[in-house]
């Protein structure tokens, strides 16, 4: 895709600099509890990780909601049981995460979490994990918010912040990619390395949306992550080690990533 794309292109020569933030924050994410609770606050919090397109109308971003969920996580002193997550309702997610239960995002929210609850099943977290980073995000790629064919931005993020959390230890962990979404091309694009043509360029920089699936986001998507592959084998670093110090200088970016509404990021 990113070979054949005709309104992106790369710029292979551009040098990026090694070195950011990366890692979980531990203010920010409830680690302090048991492997089982953690395990499962993490899968939680990556079964809400989308919503992007949504954001700038609800007046909101990932870490106010990670903020919510990890209070609302921490009042509670553990967070949901499967049992629970395939109860939930937009009203508990609205409640929990400040939300109105009548927007769009938040029924997706409990949909997405009521997906989750069956994923877990009646075995015990730790049991799912399995060993293999690969293999955890293919499983979790059944779910159908996580079925994001080409990319599985939010299957693989959710195995390597298990693997950063620190209740697993995946030997494979270097076999992800970067995890395909709208901020990580906007570094890219800031920093000269991903190049729009002019009507791409315009449209996204006015904001109008870009469908899901459509030929300028999934050029957008594939062209980043090709050229992520391509620094983080010039940097010597995991791709995932490379997107979280992207995603985290792409925070303090001025301009706006191109704007999707859709489950998968």
């Amino acid at each position: 895709m990113a070979g054949s794309a005709r309104d992106v292109t790369i710029d292979p020569s551009v040098e990026v600099a090694a070195g950011g933030v990366s890692g979980l924050d531990a203010a920010l994410h409830f680690l302090e509890g048991e492997p089982e609770d953690v395990a499962r606050y993490v899968l939680i919090l990556d079964a809400i990780n989308f919503g992007s397109g949504w954001f700038a109308a609800l007046g909101t971003d990932t870490n106010a909601l990670t903020e919510r969920l990890t209070a609302h996580t921490r009042a509670r002193g553990a967070p949901w049981s499967a049992f629970e997550l395939r109860a939930l309702t937009p009203a508990d997610v609205g409640a929990a995460l400040g939300l109105d239960p009548a927007y769009e995002l938040t029924r997706l929210y409990a949909e997405g979490l009521v997906q989750l609850g069956f994923w877990l099943g009646e075995r015990s977290v730790m049991s799912r994990l399995g060993d293999s980073a690969e293999a955890l995000a293919e499983d979790l790629a059944a779910m159908p918010f996580l079925a994001d064919r080409g990319f599985y931005k939010r299957a693989q993020i959710a195995a390597h912040d298990l693997h950063l959390a620190g209740v697993v230890s995946f030997p494979d962990i270097g076999r992800l990619t970067v995890f395909a979404d709208n901020l990580v091309p906007h570094v890219l694009r800031s920093e000269g390395v991903l190049r729009y043509s002019d009507e791409l360029a315009a449209l996204v920089d006015e904001g109008v949306e870009l469908p899901a699936g459509s030929r300028y986001e999934q050029e957008i998507r594939a062209c980043g992550v090709h050229a992520c592959e391509l620094i983080a084998r010039r940097l010597e670093v995991a791709p995932a080690l490379l997107d979280n110090w992207l995603w985290n200088r792409g925070l303090e970016l001025p301009g706006r990533p191109h704007v999707t509404r859709t489950t998968f990021y």
